[in-house]
C-alpha cells in the first residue's frame, strides 16, 4: 500500500459516520474538531482567569473570596460558550443545549440526584457568596477555614490542618455558622466568678485592666463588665469584648484566662470553687432497758 493510498484510507476513516444526532452525521474528524475547540476554550478560560483575577484583582487587593468566585465564574462560563460554539462547528445547533439537558435529566433518573442537588448548591455558593474562600465556618461539630469551592464540594482546613470534603448542599439545606460573613469583629463573653469576700470595684478595674491590656481587643466598640448573676459561692462576671479576626477567638479567650488568673492574684481576688458545708450531729444514747419497760 502506497503513501497515496494510505492517506486515502485515512480520510475515508475520518469521514465515517459513527452516530447522527437530531439527523446531523457526527463523524471522527467532527469529535476531533469538537474536542480541539472545546480545550481551545478551556485554555482560554484558564488564561482569562489568570490575567483578569490574579493579576489585576490582587492589584487592587480585591478580596480572596470574590477573586475565587469571579475565577470560577469565568472559567465556567467560558466553558460553556466553548460547548456551545464546538457544537456549532458539527454542524449540531443550539437544541444541541437540550441535548445536554437531556442528558442529565437521564442521569438524574439513573440515581444521581445527589450530585444534581450538590451541583445546584454550589452554583448558589458561588453567585449568593454565603461562605467564601477563607471564611471560619463551623459545620456540625467541625470547625475550619474554606479552602475550595468546587461543584459538587466544598473542602474545609480544619483547625486540626484535616481536610473534610463537605457536600455543597449541606451548606444549603442545614445551618452553618460563618464566622467571617459581612463584618468580621465577633464579640467574646468572658465569664468567671469571684468570692463575695472580693470588692466589686477592684474586681470591676482588674478585669477591665486585662482588657485593655491585650492588643486583640478592639477599642472599638470598647470592653464592657458585667456582674451578670448572684451564685452559691461566687459573683458571676463577664467581660465583653470584640475582636477583629475571628479565626484567633480560642488563643485571644485563652489569652485572657490567663491574664485574669494572674491579675487575680496580684490583687488578692479569689476565685472559689463550688463548696458545701457538712454539719454532724452526735448520736443520741436512749435509755433501752427503760423503753422496753414503757
Amino acid at each position: 500500500m502506497t503513501v497515496s493510498d494510505f492517506f486515502v484510507y485515512l480520510r475515508a476513516a475520518f469521514k465515517f459516520t459513527l452516530f447522527t444526532i437530531n439527523q446531523t452525521p457526527v463523524t471522527l474528524a467532527s469529535l476531533v474538531l469538537f474536542l480541539g475547540v472545546f480545550l481551545g476554550f478551556l485554555l482560554l478560560a484558564k488564561g482569562l482567569t489568570r490575567l483578569l483575577v490574579r493579576r489585576l484583582l490582587v492589584r487592587f487587593h480585591v478580596e480572596e473570596g470574590i477573586q475565587y468566585n469571579l475565577e470560577r465564574i469565568i472559567r465556567y462560563s467560558v466553558a460553556i460558550i466553548g460547548a456551545i460554539v464546538a457544537f456549532q462547528f458539527i454542524g449540531i445547533d443550539l437544541s444541541g443545549l437540550a441535548v445536554i439537558f437531556g442528558l442529565l435529566s437521564v442521569g438524574v433518573g439513573f440515581g444521581l440526584q445527589n450530585v444534581t442537588s450538590n451541583f445546584v448548591a454550589g452554583l448558589i455558593l458561588l453567585f449568593e457568596r454565603p461562605i467564601s474562600v477563607g471564611d471560619r465556618v463551623v459545620v456540625g461539630d467541625t470547625e475550619g477555614d474554606v479552602v475550595d469551592i468546587n461543584m459538587r464540594s466544598t473542602t474545609i482546613r480544619s483547625i486540626d490542618n484535616i481536610a473534610i470534603i463537605v457536600p455543597n448542599s449541606e451548606f444549603i439545606a442545614n445551618q452553618v455558622t460563618n464566622w467571617s460573613f459581612g463584618d468580621k469583629k465577633v464579640r467574646l463573653n468572658i465569664e468567671v466568678g469571684v468570692s463575695y469576700n472580693s470588692n466589686l470595684d477592684t474586681v470591676l478595674q482588674s478585669i477591665r485592666e486585662v482588657a485593655d491590656q491585650n492588643k486583640n481587643i478592639l477599642s472599638d466598640p470598647e470592653p464592657a463588665v458585667h456582674l451578670v448573676s448572684f451564685e452559691d459561692s461566687s459573683w458571676n462576671m463577664s467581660l465583653r469584648c470584640w475582636i477583629s479576626n475571628p479565626k484567633r477567638h480560642r488563643e485571644v479567650r485563652s489569652e485572657i484566662n490567663c491574664a485574669l488568673v494572674r491579675k487575680f492574684r496580684e490583687k488578692g481576688i479569689e476565685i472559689p470553687f463550688p463548696q458545701r458545708d457538712l454539719h454532724l450531729r452526735s448520736a443520741v444514747t436512749l435509755p433501752v432497758g427503760k423503753v422496753a419497760q414503757e
